[in-house]
C-alpha cells in the first residue's frame, strides 16, 4: 500500500518525471567533493494527497553552503528528431524536469501521486574544513509535523581542483536579455542584468564570452535583423572615413573580468552560413544613427573592406592597451559548409593581415577548411571531429548543437544526464583546448523571428529540440539555472580533476584507468552510457586524491 509521503535520495544524473513511477533505485546516501567543488544530489518525494504547502529545509553544519531548489517542469513539443538513437529517456511531447526554481519561503507544493524532486547543492567555496558533513533534508507540514526526511553524508576532501584549462563558451545573447525583460539595450537596468547572467555563467565554468562589437549575425533569417547590441561606436566622418569609440566595450570587458570571465571572442565579422554579407553595423551619419552595413552589403566589396581596414587596427590597439591581447579571439563566419568555402576564403583573405597575432576560431566541420589553411583553430562538431583527430590538429576544439543528436554527447531535455556529463571525460581523453555551444540564453524562435517565453516554449518555436537553445531561464530576480547547467558544471569539474591526476600519476595511467573494462576505447561516439560508470570513475578519482594527500596539509 502506498505510503502517504515517500522520499528517496537520488544522484544528480537522474531525471524525475511526474507521470511515471520513479525509475531510479535509491542512490547512495553519501558522496564526496573537493574544497572548491560544487556537489549536487536530489531528494525525490511523492505525496498520496495534494499538500499545498510543504515546508522543506536542510539541516547541516554547512549552513548556508547548502541550497535547496525545486526541480520545475517545462513543456517540450519537440523533444528530439524522429530518427534519433536509443539513448533517450523518452521522445514524446510533454512535461520535462529542468529549471531549478528557488523555494519561496522554504515551501513547495506536493501534487497527488506525482514524483517530484528537490535539488540539493553544496558549494563549499573553500570555506568548509575537510571532513564528513551529514545533511538532513526534512519535509514537514505547515504546523511542523514531519512528513519525511533523508540523511546524506558529504565528505569534503582536503584538496582543491586546479584552475580550469579548457576554454569554454556558451554563446551569450545580450539582446535576448533586453527583449525578455523589456529594457533598453545598454541602459543601467540592462547592465545590471548582464552582470547577473555573466556572473552565473562564470560560476559554472564558462570562462569565455561572446562579445558583440557589432550585433552578432547569428541565427538570423536572411534579410532579418536582431535588436542592436553594438559595443563599438561608429561615426561616419567623410566618404569612406570612420571614427570609433570603445567606451562601452571597455565597460563590458571590465564587467566580464569582475565576474571572472578571462577570455573574449569578438563577434563574427561576416554573416553566418557562408560569409557573404556584413553584420548589421550602426553608425552616426550627419548626426543621425543609421545602419551602414548589413544584408545588402557584399562582404567582399571594397566599401566593407575599407571599413575593416580602419576598424581592426584600432581595435587591436585597444585590446593591447587593455591587456587582453593574450585572451582575445576572433570569428569570421559561423558554420560555413563546403559550398561556402570560396566566400569564406575571400573573407579570411580580407582580414588575414588585419588580424595577425590573434587566433581565429570558427565552428565548421569540413576538414578542407583547415587543410587549406583557412582557419587556425577549427571547431568541428563532435560528430565530425575524427578527421581532425586523425591529423593531430592542435589546438583542437569541438562543439555540439541541434545536429549532434545521434551517438554523441549532448544536453537535450529528453537525454539522460549521463549523456551530458560524459563530455568531461571525452574532452580530457582527446585533450581538447576548448568547447563551444551556441545557446546560453537564446530566447527567440529559430532565425530570431519572435520572442518566446522560455518557460512555455523550450524548442525555439519548433526549431530545435528542447535543451539546445538555452541553459538558463529568465527569472523575475535574475537567472534561473537548469539541471543541464549543473550537470555540465560537474563534467567540467571531472575534467579539472583528471588534469590534476595526470600531473600526479601521468597521462597514460589516467587514461588506462578510465578505459579499464571497456570493450573498446572511448571516442566521441562510443562511450559508456550509464550514470553508474561515470559515478564509479569519479569515486576512483576521489580515492586517488585521498591517497595522494595522505595525512599532509591541504594542498591546491
Amino acid at each position: 500500500m502506498t505510503q502517504k509521503f515517500e522520499t528517496r535520495i537520488l544522484h544528480s544524473l537522474e531525471k524525475v518525471f511526474p507521470d511515471e513511477e520513479l525509475q531510479a533505485a535509491p542512490g547512495k546516501a553519501k558522496g564526496a567533493a573537493l574544497l572548491n567543488e560544487v556537489f549536487s544530489y536530489q531528494v525525490a518525494y511523492r505525496s498520496q494527497h495534494l499538500i499545498p504547502a510543504v515546508k522543506v529545509k536542510a539541516e547541516s553544519e554547512l549552513g548556508d553552503l547548502v541550497t535547496l531548489r525545486s526541480v520545475g517542469l517545462v513543456p517540450s513539443e519537440l523533444p528530439i528528431y524522429s530518427d534519433h538513437d536509443d539513448d533517450v529517456l523518452r521522445s514524446t511531447p510533454g512535461l520535462y524536469p529542468d529549471p531549478l526554481l528557488p523555494l519561496t519561503d522554504g515551501e513547495l507544493r506536493a501534487y497527488p501521486g506525482q514524483w517530484r524532486s528537490v535539488w540539493v547543492t553544496v558549494d563549499p567555496k573553500g570555506m568548509a574544513k575537510p571532513g564528513v558533513y551529514p545533511i538532513t533534508v526534512r519535509f514537514a507540514t505547515e504546523t511542523g509535523e514531519t512528513l519525511g526526511e533523508e540523511r546524506f553524508e558529504l565528505e569534503i576532501i582536503g584538496a582543491e581542483l586546479p584552475k580550469q584549462q579548457l576554454l569554454h563558451t556558451q554563446w551569450f545573447h545580450a539582446d535576448c536579455l533586453a527583449t525578455q525583460y523589456g529594457v533598453e539595450v545598454f541602459s543601467e537596468r540592462h547592465w545590471e542584468l548582464l552582470e547577473q547572467y555573466i556572473q552565473t555563467a562564470a560560476d559554472h565554468g564558462i570562462n569565455m564570452l561572446l562579445t558583440p562589437i557589432f550585433t552578432p549575425p547569428l541565427d538570423t533569417e536572411v534579410g532579418g535583423e536582431r535588436p542592436t547590441v553594438q559595443l563599438v561606436d561608429v561615426e561616419v566622418t567623410g566618404e569612406g572615413q570612420y571614427r570609433f569609440g570603445f567606451d562601452r566595450l571597455k565597460r563590458w570587458v571590465d564587467l566580464c573580468q569582475k565576474c571572472g570571465i578571462e577570455y573574449f571572442e569578438f563577434s563574427h565579422l561576416f554573416t553566418q552560413w557562408g560569409a557573404k554579407h556584413a553584420p548589421k553595423i550602426m553608425a552616426v551619419v550627419n548626426g543621425e544613427l543609421k545602419r551602414i552595413f548589413g544584408w545588402e552589403t557584399d562582404a567582399s566589396g571594397e566599401e566593407y573592406h575599407t571599413f575593416l581596414k580602419q576598424l581592426l587596427p584600432q581595435l587591436k590597439d585597444w585590446i593591447h592597451e587593455n591587456g587582453i591581447e593574450n585572451r582575445s579571439y576572433f570569428h569570421i563566419s559561423d558554420e560555413p559548409s563546403l559550398e561556402h568555402i570560396e566566400y569564406y576564403a575571400s573573407a579570411k583573405q580580407m582580414v588575414n593581415e588585419l588580424l595577425s597575432g590573434f587566433p581565429v576560431i570558427d565552428a565548421l566541420s569540413d576538414y578542407d577548411f583547415y587543410e587549406k589553411g583557412l582557419v587556425q583553430t577549427p571547431i568541428p562538431a563532435s560528430n565530425h571531429i575524427e578527421p581532425f583527430l586523425e591529423n593531430n590538429v592542435t589546438p583542437l576544439w569541438t562543439y555540439y548543437c541541434c545536429s549532434q543528436y545521434k551517438n554523441v554527447a549532448n544536453r537535450f531535455f529528453c537525454m539522460p544526464s549521463a549523456r551530458n556529463r560524459i563530455l568531461g571525460y571525452q574532452l580530457y581523453k582527446f585533450d581538447n583546448a576548448g568547447f563551444l555551444q551556441w545557446g546560453y540564453n537564446f530566447w527567440y524562435t529559430q532565425y530570431s523571428k519572435k520572442v518566446i517565453d522560455p518557460f512555455r516554449v523550450t524548442d525555439a518555436g519548433g526549431g530545435f529540440p528542447s535543451g539546445d537553445a538555452f541553459l538558463v531561464y529568465p527569472g523575475e530576480q535574475g537567472p534561473i539555472e537548469s539541471i543541464r547547467m549543473e550537470v555540465m558544471q560537474e563534467a567540467l569539474q571531472d575534467l579539472r580533476l583528471l588534469r590534476q591526476l595526470e600531473e600526479w600519476l601521468g597521462r597514460d595511467a589516467v587514461l588506462a584507468a578510465l578505459e579499464e573494462g571497456l570493450e573498446e576505447p572511448m571516442t566521441f561516439s562510443s562511450y559508456p552510457k550509464d550514470a553508474e560508470w561515470i559515478l564509479s570513475k569519479r569515486e576512483w578519482m576521489n580515492e586517488k586524491v585521498k591517497e595522494h594527500i595522505g595525512n599532509r596539509a591541504v594542498i591546491s
